[in-house]
């Protein structure tokens, strides 16, 4: 049997954070968050990881990840940069911004042959989520028919400001039928509101959100190539446009070319979008050690 691979999107600019959170350390003995899910990918039964970076980020990262992991999983990295599957005549070199998470899966393409999982490199899943994910890339998945983990909106809020979630519609068969990606979404009083572009929508609890934990068969590829080469031409003086997995899974949802399920094992959330949420990121991997749910070192 063929073990999924575990695909990382750890080429964010981290605007809102002030850094490069994907490389800043978190736990007990200074664990950045993608060890976490690097370590529940493992016991979950993965078999490679690939992670998509910036340049300048490659090398501090490389020496981070490898000696921890070497001889627990095969590793390789990918670069994501504004040249990476953009034809020269589409280049605008005023663009600064990277071109979305879309694109990100996009670099993956020749480095990815067998199912695989995307995640982001800076938010913590929860072992749950992998073993549930795991299951579905090693038995279910088929070229028509993907995965998501479902998040409870209600879970995933920060404290400290607005978060960017994709908010889905579902059918009884715990199937996506629709996502819509919401930029300022945050609590208020008792409500969460998701607000722009001058409308305010209430937003139940336990609506189902994407926290980008897809899980793919390697057939997406062509679809996300085909659906890029349609983005580019239309967007090239649009320096912020973005190219977002959501895009891709309503795509094929509603060209009916795949359906994705919404599988059931987001348990455990929690991530850095804001500078001020690193201190309860810190004490929540604390206390995830002190239960035993991990290892005093994760790789001793």
């Amino acid at each position: 049997m063929t073990k999924p691979t575990l695909l990382v999107l750890a080429a964010g600019m981290g605007s809102r954070y002030g850094g490069n959170k994907q490389i800043d350390g978190f736990g007990p003995s200074g664990e950045i968050i993608l060890e976490y899910s690097i370590f529940d990918a493992i016991r979950a039964g993965f078999g490679k990881v690939v992670l998509i970076v910036r340049e300048e980020i490659l090398e501090a990262t490389k020496e981070l990840i490898l000696p921890k992991v070497k001889g627990k999983i095969e590793v390789d990295f990918v670069i994501q940069s504004l040249q990476s599957f953009v034809p020269e005549e589409f280049q605008n070199p005023a663009r600064v911004k990277p071109y979305g998470t879309a694109h990100a899966v996009l670099c993956a393409k020749d480095a990815v042959a067998e199912p695989f999982a995307v995640i982001n490199a800076d938010d913590f899943y929860g072992k749950e989520a992998f073993e549930v994910l795991g299951k579905f890339l090693s038995n279910g998945v088929q070229p028509n028919l993907h995965a998501m983990v479902g998040y409870a909106i209600e879970n995933v809020l920060s404290e400290n400001g607005t978060v960017s979630r994709g908010v889905c519609e579902m059918n009884d068969a715990n199937q996506l039928i629709g996502m819509t990606e919401r930029t300022a979404i945050a609590r208020e009083g008792e409500k969460i509101l998701a607000k722009g572009d001058g409308e305010v929508l209430e937003i139940a609890t336990g609506t189902p959100v994407s926290m980008n934990f897809w899980g793919f068969h390697p057939a997406v590829f062509s679809d996300i190539e085909s659906m890029w080469k349609e983005f580019l031409p239309t967007n090239q003086e649009n320096l912020k446009s973005e190219f977002f997995i959501p895009t891709i899974a309503n795509n094929l949802i509603q060209a009916g070319k795949a359906a994705f399920e919404i599988l059931e094992g987001g348990k455990t959330w929690f991530g850095v979008t804001y500078t001020e949420d690193k201190p309860g990121v810190i004490e929540a991997l604390k206390a995830l050690h002190e239960k035993g749910e991990y290892p005093s070192n994760l790789w001793s």
